[in-house]
């Protein structure tokens, strides 16, 4: 079991054929919001291993493992976590980092007994963090406005600076007053785009947007993929991908 997509297409990449993995958040639900069904409950008891994160990311799964006694892996305790802003705790968005993720990957190779594929997966990852290197090395702008403070590990390894409209959950509501604090700090900046979600509202990003005058642009925290992008191949080193040619062209990169 897993609790949401990017620790599902680890386990799998890993696994291959030899495991059965199930992933508890829904294609295109955001996985913040998952309840527990009795039946995801039973399932969790039933589970030769659960992969999750903690720190409260998605508290109904972590009650569940307490209680329920399966053979778990924390994927936060793979690695050094960042700090939240305003007291929010530990930063969960750890995939978003190709190094920190790698570090999550071997952690789950040595658990499931598979320890050549994921080095293999481990590598391709690193390579993608050279991508990121190279691609953001040379950008007019370094600062990155989004939505919710998803991105703040991404954001450390290539030396970019995140300015978050609303804090670690997208779920929290940004008053008026971070609106417009936001908006002048973009105007001001000459920052040219605010990054929005697929998976969330796109009005928050979409008001200081306008009320800055500059565009939005997608930037995906990969907590999920949709059923279309999953039957059209799409898988994290692809939206990864993507991000990085958004964050190209937002920036200004050469």
């Amino acid at each position: 079991m897993a609790g949401f997509y990017p620790l599902a297409f680890a386990a799998e990449e890993i696994g291959g054929a030899s495991v059965a993995v199930t992933n508890l958040t829904a294609a295109g639900a955001e996985p913040h919001d998952v309840e527990l069904t009795p039946k995801d409950v039973e399932r969790i008891h039933e589970a030769d291993l659960v992969l999750y994160l903690g720190e409260g990311f998605q508290p109904a799964l972590e009650d569940a493992v307490e209680a329920s006694g399966t053979p778990a892996i924390d994927a936060l305790e793979a690695v050094e976590l960042r700090e939240g802003e305003d007291d929010e705790g530990h930063d969960p968005h750890v995939w978003l980092d190709p190094i920190r993720f790698a570090q999550v990957v071997e952690r789950i190779g040595a658990e499931l007994g598979g320890e050549a594929p994921a080095r293999q997966l481990a590598s391709q990852l690193r390579a993608l963090d050279g991508e990121y290197r190279e691609g953001l090395a040379d950008c007019a702008r370094r600062q990155v406005v989004t939505t919710h403070d998803a991105f703040g590990y991404l954001a450390d390894r290539y030396d970019l600076e995140l300015i978050p409209v609303a804090g670690l959950s997208p779920e929290a509501e940004p008053t008026p007053r971070d609106l417009e604090s936001v908006a002048n700090l973009v105007r001001s900046s000459g920052v040219t785009t605010v990054y929005v979600e697929p998976l969330v509202s796109s009005e928050i990003g979409e008001t200081v947007a306008r009320e800055a005058g500059v565009e939005t642009a997608v930037l995906n925290p990969l907590e999920g993929l949709t059923e279309y992008e999953l039957a059209d191949g799409e898988d994290y080193f692809s939206v990864m991908e993507a991000n990085l040619d958004a964050l190209r062209a937002g920036l200004g990169c050469r």
